[in-house]
């Protein structure tokens, strides 16, 4: 019996363990066709091409938001917004890949869908453009303000290292030059 159950159970996690592997070989195999497609020329390539420019865009943004929430940076709705954003880049890189599978199967070309297409990519790629842009600025911000500081700091530090010099010290030296000057007319 007991032998049956532990056969049961590597069976069911075999199962699950295939399952997750013929997923991700899916998908790589989607991310190679979607990359050979896009070497090529026309329509379908060029589609192919914009399919892979959003989701380089949405990936870069997306890593430019965790490290900001890994920082403790204070992002407001900013994450959420993301995620929005990559939901919003999916419907729409699926609605990519159709047109680009339809153009290539059919010569009848739809240039009213394509150029909303090419529309709703710009707008996305934008978005993503201006999150990690204002998400830089907001970086740069928070490092000049302590580089401002450090170099304050510095400031401080060679000013108390430096040697000061003594009033007594200029004074006899004046008195000095001023009776060497009496004595020597020339």
């Amino acid at each position: 019996m007991i032998f049956l159950a532990l056969a049961g159970v590597a069976v069911y996690a075999l199962v699950k363990v295939g399952k997750r592997a013929s997923q991700s070989a899916r998908q790589a195999t989607a991310r190679l066709a979607t990359h050979v497609n896009a070497m090529g020329t026309g329509d379908a390539a060029e589609v192919e091409r914009l399919r892979l420019d959003l989701r380089r865009e949405v990936s870069m943004t997306r890593q430019h938001v965790d490290a900001a929430l890994q920082q403790g940076w204070g992002l407001g709705d900013l994450p959420q917004l993301m995620r929005e954003l990559s939901q919003q880049a999916d419907v729409h890189d699926t609605q990519l890949g159709m047109y680009a599978q339809q153009r290539r199967v059919s010569p009848y070309v739809d240039h009213v869908t394509l150029d909303r297409l090419r529309e709703h990519q710009a707008k996305l790629t934008a978005m993503c453009a201006r999150i990690r842009a204002d998400l830089l600025d907001s970086q740069v911000h928070h490092a000049s303000t302590g580089i401002e500081e450090l170099h304050a700091r510095t400031e401080l530090e060679i000013e108390s290292r430096r040697r000061t010099v003594d009033p007594l010290d200029e004074i006899d030296e004046l008195y000095r030059k001023t009776m060497q000057e009496r004595r020597d007319p020339s």
